[in-house]
């Protein structure tokens, strides 16, 4: 008899940002911005400074790189609240994302998408 077992979006959101909330993002040798697993991370024009408007279907293809509760901003590292209560790491005030489409460390699939989500560079 087998068993299936069913994972939810938002379940699975959440275990793929586990473990990272208070580790800020680091900066590849390519120049671009990354989590601590060496996938990139991007921004997206239609944020504003300090806010994230990438929510439901569009986190479900854009994750946000999630910043534990409390974790403390330092340099130009900052943690912005998402519309639903949660916490998101931010560079230079613009919230940042892995992209679903990047399956490896070094991938930059999500780099001008729709013309605007971009890698994210110091």
């Amino acid at each position: 008899m087998k068993t299936r077992l069913t994972i939810t979006l938002p379940a699975m959101l959440l275990a793929a940002c586990a473990g990272y909330g208070d580790m800020a993002p680091t900066k590849t040798h390519m120049g671009a911005l990354t989590n601590p697993d060496g996938m990139t991370l991007y921004v997206f024009d239609k944020d504003m400074a300090g806010k994230s408007v990438c929510n439901g279907q569009c986190a479900a293809l854009w994750p946000p790189f999630m910043a534990k509760s409390g974790a403390s901003a330092h340099g130009d590292y900052s943690v912005v609240t998402r519309d639903d209560g949660t916490s998101q790491w931010a560079y230079k005030g613009k919230p940042l994302y892995t992209w679903v489409k990047d399956t490896k460390p070094g991938d930059m699939s999500g780099d001008g998408v729709k013309n605007v989500w971009h890698v994210a560079k110091p």
